[in-house]
C-alpha cells in the first residue's frame, strides 16, 4: 500500500498580529557604543532571560545593602582557582559580602595563596605515585590551626583566618581568610571528612575537624537567621553548600525566625539539580526571588561586582 504525502491545504491560520509573541523589538538589546561604562552596557542587554535577569538581582542586591541587610555567600573553591580573591576581599572591605560559607577545599587553597603566593597542583602528573596532596606546608599549617581553634573553641574559618594573619605570611593580602579575619568579617567552614588533602596527613584530628567545623555550622544558622530581606549568593559550590544552607534554612524557621523573603542567586558554568532545587527554588517558595546565573565565575562575577558598585554608586 503507497503512502501519500499529506495535503496542507486545509491547514487553519490566524495572523500574526492578532498572535501574543514572547519577543517584540522592545525587549531588543542596543548596540554598545565605544567606551561604553559599566551602567549603558547593563542598560544595552536584550529584555530576555539573562539580560533581564542579571540587571534585577543587581538592583535587589543593591536595595538589600543599602536597608543594612546582610549579603552572604557560599562558595567553593573553583573561586579562589580562577583568581577571584581580590574581588571578594574587595566586596568586603566596602562591607557588601557580610558573610562567607566555604567548603573544605577552600582553606586549602586560600591558605596555599597565603604561604605561597600559588596554589592548584597538577594532580595527574602525581596521582600515580602518591604523591597528590603530601604538600608538608599545607597539612601542618592547616592542621594546626584547626587544633587551635578547637582549643580555643572557635570555629575553623576563624581560626585559620587568625593563624594565618600571627604566621605573618607573604600574601595575606591575597587571601579571603586572612582579611576576613582582619576585617572581622565571619567565615564558616563546611567540612566533608576525607574531601580534604589535609586529612590524609598524620597531623589531622577528626575531632578537631567535627568541633570546629559543626561550631561554623551553627555559626552560619545564626547568620541564616538574620536573612530576612538580604540576600544568599552560592557561588562553585553544586553539592555541599546548597545543602547545608538548606538544612540551616528549615532550622531557623523551625526555631521560629521569619526568613521568608530574601534573594538567593546561584552562580555556576552549568545548570544543576541540587543548585537550582535548594538554592534558586525552594528557599524563595513563601517569597522573595531566586536566579539561576549561567556562566564562567572569572567573568561573572567581576561582572557582578562592577555592576553592583555601580547600581550603589547611582542609587545613593
Amino acid at each position: 500500500m503507497k503512502t501519500e504525502p499529506l495535503d496542507f491545504s486545509g491547514l487553519k491560520t490566524y495572523s500574526l498580529h492578532d498572535r501574543f509573541s514572547k519577543v517584540t523589538v522592545e525587549h531588543f538589546g542596543k548596540a554598545v557604543k565605544e567606551n561604553a561604562t559599566i551602567r549603558s552596557f547593563m542598560s544595552s542587554l536584550p529584555d530576555q532571560l539573562l539580560g533581564h535577569d542579571f540587571p534585577e538581582l543587581v538592583q535587589r542586591l543593591a536595595r538589600s545593602h543599602h536597608k543594612g541587610k546582610p549579603i552572604l555567600m557560599g562558595m567553593g573553591a573553583h573561586v579562589i582557582k580562577v583568581g577571584l580573591n581580590p574581588v571578594i576581599i574587595d566586596l568586603m572591605e566596602r562591607s557588601i559580602i557580610t558573610g562567607l560559607a566555604m567548603n573544605g577545599a577552600c582553606i586549602i587553597h586560600d591558605a596555599e595563596i597565603a604561604m605561597a603566593g600559588s596554589t592548584s597542583e597538577e594532580v595527574g602528573d602525581v596521582l600515580g605515585d602518591g604523591a597528590f596532596g603530601a604538600a608538608r606546608e599545607t597539612g601542618e599549617v592547616l592542621n594546626l590551626a584547626i587544633a587551635e581553634g578547637a582549643s580555643r573553641n572557635i570555629g575553623m574559618g576563624q581560626a585559620v583566618g587568625e593563624h594565618l594573619l600571627g604566621r605573618d605570611f607573604p600574601h595575606n593580602d591575597k587571601s579571603i581568610l586572612a582579611m576576613a579575619a582582619k576585617l572581622g568579617v565571619p567565615v564558616t567552614i563546611h567540612v566533608a571528612v576525607g574531601t580534604d588533602i589535609i586529612h590524609i596527613h598524620p597531623s589531622v584530628s577528626g575531632a578537631d575537624i567535627g568541633q570546629t567545623s559543626h561550631y561554623d555550622f551553627r555559626l552560619f544558622c545564626s547568620e541564616v537567621a538574620s536573612l530576612q530581606g538580604g540576600a544568599y549568593l552560592n557561588v562553585g559550590s553544586a553539592v555541599l553548600l546548597p545543602e547545608i544552607f538548606l538544612k540551616a534554612l528549615t532550622l531557623v524557621r523551625n526555631l521560629g525566625h521569619c526568613v521568608d523573603d530574601f534573594t538567593t542567586a546561584n552562580f555556576d558554568f552549568m545548570k544543576q539539580y541540587r543548585t537550582f532545587t535548594n538554592v534558586v527554588n525552594r528557599p524563595t517558595a513563601t517569597g522573595g526571588r531566586g536566579y539561576n546565573i549561567i556562566g564562567h565565575h572569572e567573568l561573572m562575577i567581576p561582572l557582578l561586582a562592577a555592576s553592583l558598585l555601580d547600581e550603589l554608586v547611582e542609587s545613593c
